[in-house]
């Protein structure tokens, strides 16, 4: 990255503003939380399937709902061959419960000669699909009478130009009608494709069918590239890859609204996202689309594991979105339910009912860890005041008493803030979510300086979404269109002044995390990504939201008396015994000269500071489609002079990180 020309090491210029001389002692402070910063998951602007979930086949199995119904979406005919929805009747039935859609290919003979050739059906995706030199794996079902083979292919939407193809062995006999059967194969392209224009598509030779009845009849239509971590159903590599590089230490999941649903019988039932695919019915999304529900419960544990990250997982509590909840007559039920995921989760595989249906059905006989439990999501927004009079009333006290009872080992989190009108009853934690303007994030530096509850935080959601002073870039609204740098340095500031109060916040996540560039629905996201990984794009937020850790924090004096602002700052040790300090700079025109003493450091004793910079425009933000960057990041070692004083510079709108040689890691903010 260039080197930020505002940079100034040890050289204090006449046009800086005064100095800061700040002091760190060697103790004191308090502790800080091991999993201070986080990432959010949300089915929201196409994040799951079409995002981060790696399946390429968009509309795989025709799940449809009443928000929703089944349709041939991202499908289209090749040949001669008419495509008709089919639905579960006398004469035919559907591939599973959960499934009880699926598509028929019924052959149509030419008008000139009576004859067909190759019929099949084919698939957009996502929005086109990434075509490499690579192993892509899939699957279908298929029933009816054939003899013959069927073909598997990747081609150009654009020119047809066929990139891959693979002969699969028809399971299907001739002259009978055969049950659903299953057909695996793998697609090797011989070469990248140009662009990510291209779809996929199963066709065969409509000479094999039963001349009765010329047509066949497929279902769960399934194609993977390599996954993250080679898990099969698993994860798009560059999207996890990136969300990896922020060494993030919890997941808090699955949302987020995804979690309540639109209504009473919609939430996000952890139990149908278990399990075969086949199985998984998928449910109607709350951002405006449907949900294959092939990111469930399991691929949520399963991305903790890969990455080592605390799960932070959220219960269904009885609210819908549309405002609706449970009455306390029935509460129990919805608790039973939360109790009966974290058995499944965490119970023993000999001894407990859920525990075994987790080793029978995925063959894991070790069970999970569990440590953190929200109840709900945002309870204080969805149908304010009635709903949220029930969580505080009876809806809260009846999981928390049940987790008390039966899991006292867990931190429970309430999905009201101690800022949002509700007495937490400790040991319970709270969620605050603010989606402020940048002035109004710096203006909370403070607001956990002062907290005196006994209930600890998690800042489950966080973003600068709205500009100082005005309206939006995002379809005429408030949001902005994508972060912005003054708006990525405002949060950095509001997560020192988070990061000073290790002891009262679990910990912190950008939200939303992802958002797919041709659906979406919210603007501001920490990344950006199509079916071309070239658009995979971090935002200027990302570069902010992952820090070097502090173990506990450190008490900072301030020679000069000056106070809070321009300079917003945090100091602490690291686990090696560093001396670690934070800060950054708002609300000035001109760098900041800062000098910083640490308590036992001598003079010549090296530290590494490491500085993030954006443009002249406090609006810039990296566009995907330009690739460019705009932020800057500089790495220089320092050396201590007299009385051991690390001596430097930092631009307007800036954020910087200052290590002492002691530490095993040097680098990057994101490290």
């Amino acid at each position: 990255m260039s080197v930020s020309l505002f940079l100034a090491v040890a050289a204090l210029l006449p046009w800086q503003a005064a100095a800061v001389d700040l002091f760190v002692r060697s103790t004191g402070g308090n502790a800080s939380s091991p999993i201070m910063y986080g990432f959010m998951h949300e089915d929201i602007n196409n994040s799951g399937d079409g995002g981060i979930y790696a399946e390429l086949i968009r509309n795989r199995a025709f799940q449809g709902s009443a928000a929703f119904p089944a349709s041939l979406d991202g499908w289209s005919s090749v040949g001669l061959a008419a495509l008709t929805l089919q639905q579960r009747s006398p004469q035919a039935s559907p591939l599973s419960a959960a499934l009880p859609n699926w598509v028929r290919v019924t052959a149509t003979p030419s008008q000139e000669n009576n004859t067909t050739t190759a019929v099949g059906l084919a698939n957009a995706g996502f929005w086109g699909m990434d075509v490499r030199v690579q192993n892509y794996t899939g699957s279908f079902f298929a029933r009816g009478a054939y003899a013959g083979a069927f073909t598997a292919s990747l081609q150009s939407a654009l020119t047809g130009e066929l990139l891959a193809s693979v002969q699969v062995p028809s399971k299907l006999a001739a002259g009978k009608g055969n049950g659903w059967t299953e057909h695996a194969f793998t697609l090797i392209p011989g070469k990248a494709a140009a662009n990510s224009n291209n779809s996929f598509a199963i066709t065969f030779d409509a000479a094999g069918l039963d001349g009765e009845t010329p047509f066949l009849d497929f279902n769960l239509i399934s194609l993977f590239p390599p996954t993250y971590k080679n898990r099969a159903n698993g994860l798009r590599i560059d999207i996890a890859e990136a969300i990896a590089e922020l060494k993030p230490r919890f997941l808090r999941f699955p949302g987020g609204n995804m979690l309540e649903g639109d209504t009473l019988t919609t939430f996000w039932k952890w139990n149908e996202t278990i399990g075969p695919l086949k199985d998984r019915p998928g449910m109607a999304g709350v951002w405006k689309y449907p949900l294959t529900t092939g990111l469930g419960l399991v691929e949520y544990m399963q991305w903790c594991d890969d990455m080592e990250l605390e799960p932070i997982l959220a219960v269904w509590d009885g609210l819908a979105l549309d405002g609706t909840f449970v009455p306390q007559s029935q509460i129990s039920e919805a608790v039973q339910f939360a109790l009966d995921e974290i058995e499944f989760l965490t119970g023993d595989a000999a001894t407990t009912k859920w525990g075994a249906a987790r080793a029978a059905l995925l063959g894991h006989a070790a069970p999970w860890r569990i440590r953190y439990v929200e109840i709900g999501n945002e309870d204080w927004l969805a149908g304010r005041p009635t709903a949220y009079d029930s969580y505080r009333a009876y809806r809260f006290e009846a999981f928390a008493t049940a987790f008390g009872r039966n899991y006292p080992a867990i931190q429970l989190i309430a999905s009201p803030s101690v800022f949002d009108d509700m007495v937490i009853p400790a040991p319970a934690a709270g969620d605050y979510h603010p989606y402020l303007t940048p002035d109004e994030f710096v203006a909370r530096f403070g607001k956990f300086d002062a907290l005196t509850t006994q209930n600890q935080t998690l800042i489950g959601e966080v973003a600068a979404v709205h500009p100082n002073g005005g309206l939006g870039w995002a379809d005429g609204n408030t949001l902005m269109a994508n972060p912005w740098w003054g708006g990525s340095v405002s949060e950095g500031i509001f997560m020192i002044g988070a990061e000073r109060n290790g002891d009262k916040v679990i910990g912190a996540a950008y939200a939303p995390g992802l958002r797919n560039l041709n659906r979406w629905q919210w603007g501001m996201t920490l990344l950006q990504h199509a079916a071309d990984p070239a658009l995979t794009t971090r935002s200027t937020s990302w570069y902010l939201l992952a820090s070097h850790e502090i173990t506990h924090t450190l008490p900072v004096t301030d020679a000069a008396g000056s106070g809070v602002g321009p300079l917003y700052h945090v100091a602490g040790a690291g686990k090696d015994g560093q001396r670690i300090f934070k800060a950054g700079v708002y609300n000035t025109t001109q760098p900041v000269a800062v000098a910083v003493r640490f308590e036992g450091v001598a003079a010549a004793s090296t530290a590494t500071l490491t500085v993030l910079s954006g443009p002249d425009d406090a609006y810039g933000f990296n566009d995907p489609f330009t690739r460019v960057n705009v932020v800057n990041e500089t790495t220089s070692t320092m050396v201590a002079g007299k009385d051991g004083v690390f001596a430097f510079s930092l631009p307007r709108l800036s954020i910087a990180v200052l290590e002492t040689a002691a530490e095993k890691r040097v680098g990057s903010l994101r490290g």
